[in-house]
């Protein structure tokens, strides 16, 4: 199997996971944050949201600078409208990697502030890192629903919440 269909059946693997725990947030927790210098609810699953969307902008651009296009969080007022976020961002995901070549992973991709380099990658290591990064923030969202007492969802196997615990 070619890198680009390995990336493909992960992120396929991952967003069933990602959709469970996205579905689990409560309406009446979205400012709800566990620390003063974390995100809340509506800013983290917004950024969980949309990260697939990083592994199409890794195939479509050659690097983003945010001191040319600025971050703009998405902006979602209730699941559903969180949702779409996520499913057109794995859609252009899925149909990115489903047309992309193993021969594109190699070229060079830069994240940068300005002069400020953040991440010197390749195109199959941006993509790797929007995976990476939706892991990530996935299993701080989590935490955040463990603590407050929502049922968390099994990942790679059952949760506490599933075995009954």
């Amino acid at each position: 199997m070619s890198v680009t269909k390995d990336l493909l059946k992960e992120l396929i693997e991952e967003s069933v996971i990602t959709r469970k725990m996205l579905e689990r947030i409560p309406a009446d927790k979205y400012d709800w944050r566990p620390h003063v210098k974390s995100m809340n609810i509506t800013q983290l699953a917004g950024h969980i949201a949309e990260l697939p969307g990083w592994v199409s902008m890794a195939f479509t651009m050659d690097g983003l600078d945010f001191a040319q296009h600025a971050y703009v969080a998405p902006v979602w007022n209730n699941r559903e409208e969180l949702m779409k976020i996520f499913e057109d961002a794995l859609s252009g995901a899925n149909t990115q990697l489903q047309l992309a070549a193993d021969e594109q992973l190699n070229k060079q991709w830069i994240l940068r502030n300005g002069s400020q380099i953040l991440a010197d990658l390749t195109t199959g290591g941006m993509a790797r890192l929007a995976l990476s990064q939706t892991i990530h923030h996935r299993a701080q969202l989590g935490v955040y629903l463990r603590l407050l007492d929502i049922p968390i969802p099994g990942t790679y196997g059952p949760s506490a919440d599933d075995q009954g615990f």
